[in-house]
Protein backbone atom coordinates (compact mmCIF):
# COMPACT_ATOMS: atom_id res chain seq x y z
CA UNK A 1 0.00 0.00 0.00
CA UNK A 2 1.11 3.65 -0.85
CA UNK A 3 2.70 5.59 2.40
CA UNK A 4 3.74 9.48 2.01
CA UNK A 5 5.30 11.27 3.80
CA UNK A 6 3.11 13.94 5.40
CA UNK A 7 4.43 17.40 6.23
CA UNK A 8 3.19 18.95 9.83
CA UNK A 9 0.45 20.72 8.35
CA UNK A 10 -1.36 17.30 7.67
CA UNK A 11 -3.51 17.47 11.09
CA UNK A 12 -5.06 20.17 8.86
CA UNK A 13 -6.47 18.08 5.77
CA UNK A 14 -9.60 16.23 6.34
CA UNK A 15 -9.99 12.67 5.72
CA UNK A 16 -11.96 11.56 3.14
CA UNK A 17 -14.79 9.11 2.78
CA UNK A 18 -16.36 7.82 -0.52
CA UNK A 19 -19.20 6.05 -0.83
CA UNK A 20 -21.35 5.99 -3.64
CA UNK A 21 -24.56 7.27 -1.31
CA UNK A 22 -24.86 6.80 2.33
CA UNK A 23 -23.46 3.70 3.33
CA UNK A 24 -20.23 4.73 3.65
CA UNK A 25 -21.92 6.84 7.16
CA UNK A 26 -21.23 3.21 8.67
CA UNK A 27 -17.43 3.55 8.03
CA UNK A 28 -17.73 7.02 9.11
CA UNK A 29 -18.99 6.60 12.26
CA UNK A 30 -16.37 3.82 13.50
CA UNK A 31 -13.64 6.26 12.16
CA UNK A 32 -14.91 9.51 13.98
CA UNK A 33 -14.50 6.83 17.21
CA UNK A 34 -11.09 6.43 16.30
CA UNK A 35 -9.79 9.55 15.00
CA UNK A 36 -11.35 12.65 17.08
CA UNK A 37 -8.64 14.19 16.47
CA UNK A 38 -9.27 14.20 12.99
CA UNK A 39 -11.63 16.15 10.18
CA UNK A 40 -13.79 14.17 7.84
CA UNK A 41 -14.71 15.07 4.04
CA UNK A 42 -17.54 12.54 3.22
CA UNK A 43 -18.22 12.47 -0.34
CA UNK A 44 -21.66 10.70 -1.73
CA UNK A 45 -21.11 9.62 -5.91
CA UNK A 46 -25.63 10.12 -5.37
CA UNK A 47 -25.53 10.97 -9.33
CA UNK A 48 -23.99 7.55 -10.13
CA UNK A 49 -25.79 5.58 -7.27
CA UNK A 50 -26.19 2.74 -7.49
CA UNK A 51 -22.72 1.53 -8.95
CA UNK A 52 -24.05 -1.98 -8.77
CA UNK A 53 -25.49 -1.81 -12.29
CA UNK A 54 -22.69 0.03 -14.02
CA UNK A 55 -20.56 -1.46 -16.62
CA UNK A 56 -17.70 -1.96 -15.69
CA UNK A 57 -15.14 0.42 -17.61
CA UNK A 58 -17.36 3.49 -17.56
CA UNK A 59 -17.53 2.98 -13.59
CA UNK A 60 -14.19 2.89 -13.25
CA UNK A 61 -13.63 6.03 -15.34
CA UNK A 62 -16.10 7.84 -13.50
CA UNK A 63 -14.27 7.00 -10.44
CA UNK A 64 -11.21 7.96 -11.53
CA UNK A 65 -12.12 11.20 -12.70
CA UNK A 66 -13.96 12.46 -9.44
CA UNK A 67 -10.58 11.42 -7.38
CA UNK A 68 -8.93 13.60 -9.83
CA UNK A 69 -11.47 16.09 -9.33
CA UNK A 70 -11.64 15.45 -5.60
CA UNK A 71 -7.71 15.40 -4.41
CA UNK A 72 -7.04 18.47 -6.64
CA UNK A 73 -9.70 20.22 -4.39
CA UNK A 74 -9.71 18.96 -1.02
CA UNK A 75 -6.11 17.63 -0.61
CA UNK A 76 -7.08 15.24 2.06
CA UNK A 77 -4.39 13.18 4.15
CA UNK A 78 -5.54 9.81 3.47
CA UNK A 79 -9.16 8.13 1.20
CA UNK A 80 -11.27 5.68 2.76
CA UNK A 81 -13.27 4.10 -0.39
CA UNK A 82 -16.35 2.93 1.75
CA UNK A 83 -17.75 0.91 -0.79
CA UNK A 84 -16.85 -3.01 -1.85
CA UNK A 85 -18.18 -2.19 -5.58
CA UNK A 86 -15.68 0.56 -6.07
CA UNK A 87 -12.74 -0.67 -4.38
CA UNK A 88 -13.12 -4.05 -6.02
CA UNK A 89 -13.09 -3.17 -9.42
CA UNK A 90 -10.87 0.51 -9.04
CA UNK A 91 -8.64 0.59 -6.33
CA UNK A 92 -5.76 -0.74 -8.04
CA UNK A 93 -6.31 1.78 -10.85
CA UNK A 94 -6.38 4.72 -8.24
CA UNK A 95 -3.45 4.26 -6.17
CA UNK A 96 -1.78 3.77 -9.35
CA UNK A 97 -3.31 6.56 -10.65
CA UNK A 98 -2.41 9.19 -7.53
CA UNK A 99 0.67 7.34 -6.11
CA UNK A 100 0.89 10.04 -3.45
CA UNK A 101 -1.96 9.44 -1.92
CA UNK A 102 -2.66 7.05 0.78
CA UNK A 103 -6.29 4.58 0.07
CA UNK A 104 -8.14 1.83 2.24
CA UNK A 105 -9.90 0.14 0.49
CA UNK A 106 -13.32 -2.05 1.47
CA UNK A 107 -13.10 -5.57 0.53
CA UNK A 108 -15.70 -8.71 1.68
CA UNK A 109 -14.66 -9.75 5.20
CA UNK A 110 -13.83 -13.27 3.88
CA UNK A 111 -11.14 -13.76 5.96
CA UNK A 112 -12.17 -13.06 9.20
CA UNK A 113 -15.83 -14.87 8.59
CA UNK A 114 -13.65 -18.04 7.56
CA UNK A 115 -11.73 -17.86 10.83
CA UNK A 116 -14.73 -18.11 12.71
CA UNK A 117 -17.29 -19.96 11.49
CA UNK A 118 -18.21 -22.99 13.24
CA UNK A 119 -19.70 -24.69 10.38
CA UNK A 120 -18.17 -23.69 7.43
CA UNK A 121 -20.96 -22.18 5.59
CA UNK A 122 -20.75 -18.38 4.91
CA UNK A 123 -22.73 -16.21 2.92
CA UNK A 124 -21.83 -13.02 1.39
CA UNK A 125 -24.61 -10.22 0.71
CA UNK A 126 -23.26 -8.02 -1.70
CA UNK A 127 -24.01 -5.90 -4.80
CA UNK A 128 -24.40 -8.05 -7.91
CA UNK A 129 -20.88 -6.05 -9.10
CA UNK A 130 -19.18 -6.93 -5.74
CA UNK A 131 -20.31 -10.80 -6.76
CA UNK A 132 -18.69 -10.76 -10.47
CA UNK A 133 -15.58 -9.47 -9.19
CA UNK A 134 -12.87 -11.74 -9.64
CA UNK A 135 -11.24 -9.48 -6.61
CA UNK A 136 -14.10 -11.38 -4.17
CA UNK A 137 -13.53 -15.36 -5.96
CA UNK A 138 -9.90 -14.33 -5.22
CA UNK A 139 -10.25 -13.53 -1.24
CA UNK A 140 -12.11 -16.96 -0.90
CA UNK A 141 -9.47 -19.24 -2.42
CA UNK A 142 -7.11 -17.19 -0.42
CA UNK A 143 -8.82 -17.63 2.81
CA UNK A 144 -11.50 -20.08 3.03
CA UNK A 145 -10.92 -22.49 0.55
CA UNK A 146 -12.00 -24.97 3.11
CA UNK A 147 -15.23 -23.38 3.71
CA UNK A 148 -18.72 -23.81 1.46
CA UNK A 149 -19.43 -19.70 0.65
CA UNK A 150 -22.56 -18.64 -1.33
CA UNK A 151 -22.21 -15.29 -2.81
CA UNK A 152 -25.60 -13.48 -3.01
CA UNK A 153 -25.76 -10.28 -5.07
CA UNK A 154 -28.62 -8.00 -4.34
CA UNK A 155 -29.95 -5.86 -6.90
CA UNK A 156 -31.94 -3.61 -4.39
CA UNK A 157 -31.22 -4.09 -0.81
CA UNK A 158 -28.60 -0.79 -1.03
CA UNK A 159 -31.39 1.09 -2.56
CA UNK A 160 -33.97 -0.34 0.40
CA UNK A 161 -31.20 0.55 3.06
CA UNK A 162 -30.76 4.28 1.58
CA UNK A 163 -34.70 4.42 1.81
CA UNK A 164 -34.58 2.98 5.51
CA UNK A 165 -31.69 5.07 6.97
CA UNK A 166 -34.30 7.99 6.06
CA UNK A 167 -37.18 6.82 7.77
CA UNK A 168 -39.20 5.30 4.79
CA UNK A 169 -41.17 2.50 5.58
CA UNK A 170 -39.50 -1.72 3.96
CA UNK A 171 -41.84 -4.35 4.02
CA UNK A 172 -40.37 -7.46 5.46
CA UNK A 173 -41.45 -9.38 2.48
CA UNK A 174 -39.43 -7.24 0.75
CA UNK A 175 -35.89 -7.35 2.20
CA UNK A 176 -36.79 -11.04 3.41
CA UNK A 177 -36.35 -11.95 -0.63
CA UNK A 178 -33.20 -10.16 -1.35
CA UNK A 179 -31.08 -12.13 1.96
CA UNK A 180 -33.32 -15.79 2.03
CA UNK A 181 -30.88 -17.63 -0.02
CA UNK A 182 -28.05 -16.27 2.37
CA UNK A 183 -29.34 -19.33 4.68
CA UNK A 184 -28.05 -22.53 3.86
CA UNK A 185 -29.17 -25.88 5.48
CA UNK A 186 -26.87 -28.64 4.80
CA UNK A 187 -25.89 -32.33 5.69
CA UNK A 188 -27.45 -30.99 9.74
CA UNK A 189 -25.14 -27.92 9.13
CA UNK A 190 -26.44 -24.33 8.87
CA UNK A 191 -24.92 -21.09 7.48
CA UNK A 192 -23.35 -19.41 10.86
CA UNK A 193 -21.73 -16.13 9.31
CA UNK A 194 -23.28 -13.58 6.73
CA UNK A 195 -21.01 -11.24 5.16
CA UNK A 196 -21.96 -7.83 5.01
CA UNK A 197 -20.32 -6.60 2.01
CA UNK A 198 -22.08 -3.86 1.26
CA UNK A 199 -21.38 -0.46 3.24
CA UNK A 200 -25.48 -0.17 3.33
CA UNK A 201 -26.40 -2.98 4.81
CA UNK A 202 -25.44 -2.51 8.04
CA UNK A 203 -28.08 -0.40 8.72
CA UNK A 204 -30.13 -2.56 8.27
CA UNK A 205 -28.79 -5.25 10.47
CA UNK A 206 -31.42 -5.48 13.07
CA UNK A 207 -34.28 -5.97 10.38
CA UNK A 208 -31.92 -8.85 9.35
CA UNK A 209 -31.39 -10.15 12.99
CA UNK A 210 -35.62 -10.16 13.27
CA UNK A 211 -35.99 -12.06 9.75
CA UNK A 212 -33.65 -14.12 9.75
CA UNK A 213 -34.80 -17.81 10.28
CA UNK A 214 -32.09 -18.83 12.44
CA UNK A 215 -29.14 -16.94 14.53
CA UNK A 216 -26.17 -15.89 12.48
CA UNK A 217 -23.65 -13.61 12.68
CA UNK A 218 -24.14 -10.69 10.55
CA UNK A 219 -20.10 -9.91 10.00
CA UNK A 220 -19.69 -5.79 9.84
CA UNK A 221 -16.27 -4.62 8.57
CA UNK A 222 -16.81 -0.83 9.18
CA UNK A 223 -14.42 -0.98 12.82
CA UNK A 224 -11.81 -2.77 10.95
CA UNK A 225 -11.64 -0.28 8.25
CA UNK A 226 -11.28 2.27 10.34
CA UNK A 227 -8.91 0.34 12.49
CA UNK A 228 -6.75 0.35 9.15
CA UNK A 229 -7.33 4.03 8.42
CA UNK A 230 -6.16 4.94 11.79
CA UNK A 231 -2.92 2.59 11.95
CA UNK A 232 -1.74 4.50 8.72
CA UNK A 233 -1.94 8.30 10.22
CA UNK A 234 -0.01 9.67 13.15
CA UNK A 235 -1.49 11.57 15.89
CA UNK A 236 -2.66 14.93 14.79
CA UNK A 237 -0.81 17.79 17.38
CA UNK A 238 -4.37 18.83 18.02
CA UNK A 239 -6.10 15.99 20.47
CA UNK A 240 -9.48 17.80 20.65
CA UNK A 241 -11.62 17.62 17.19
CA UNK A 242 -10.51 20.32 15.22
CA UNK A 243 -13.51 23.26 15.79
CA UNK A 244 -14.06 23.38 11.71
CA UNK A 245 -17.60 21.17 10.66
CA UNK A 246 -16.85 17.56 8.91
CA UNK A 247 -18.80 17.97 5.76
CA UNK A 248 -20.58 15.99 3.38
CA UNK A 249 -20.88 16.53 -0.39
CA UNK A 250 -23.03 14.98 -3.01
CA UNK A 251 -22.24 14.83 -6.60
CA UNK A 252 -25.96 15.37 -7.34
CA UNK A 253 -25.30 19.32 -6.08
CA UNK A 254 -28.95 18.52 -4.57
CA UNK A 255 -29.29 15.86 -1.71
CA UNK A 256 -33.22 16.05 -0.56
CA UNK A 257 -34.40 17.24 2.76
CA UNK A 258 -34.25 13.40 4.26
CA UNK A 259 -30.77 13.10 3.06
CA UNK A 260 -29.80 16.33 4.51
CA UNK A 261 -31.38 15.83 7.68
CA UNK A 262 -29.78 12.55 8.05
CA UNK A 263 -26.30 14.32 7.56
CA UNK A 264 -26.78 16.71 9.91
CA UNK A 265 -27.92 14.16 12.41
CA UNK A 266 -24.52 12.71 11.50
CA UNK A 267 -22.81 15.99 12.40
CA UNK A 268 -22.21 16.60 9.36
CA UNK A 269 -22.96 19.87 7.12
CA UNK A 270 -24.04 19.40 3.79
CA UNK A 271 -22.07 21.58 1.41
Amino acid sequence: MATTTEPQTNDLKPVLVFDSGIGGLTVLREARVLMPDRRFLYIADDAGFPYGGWDEQALKERVIRLFGELLREHDPVLCVIACNTAFTLVGADLRSAFPHMTFVGTVPAIKPAAERTRTGLVSVLATPGTVRRAYTRDLIQSFASQCHVRLVGSENLARMAEAYIRGEPISDEAVMSEIAQCFVDKDGLRTDIVVLACTHYPFMANVFRRLAPWPVDWLDPAEAIARRARSLLPLAIDTLHPAEDDIARFTSGNPDFATRRLMNGFGLKVS
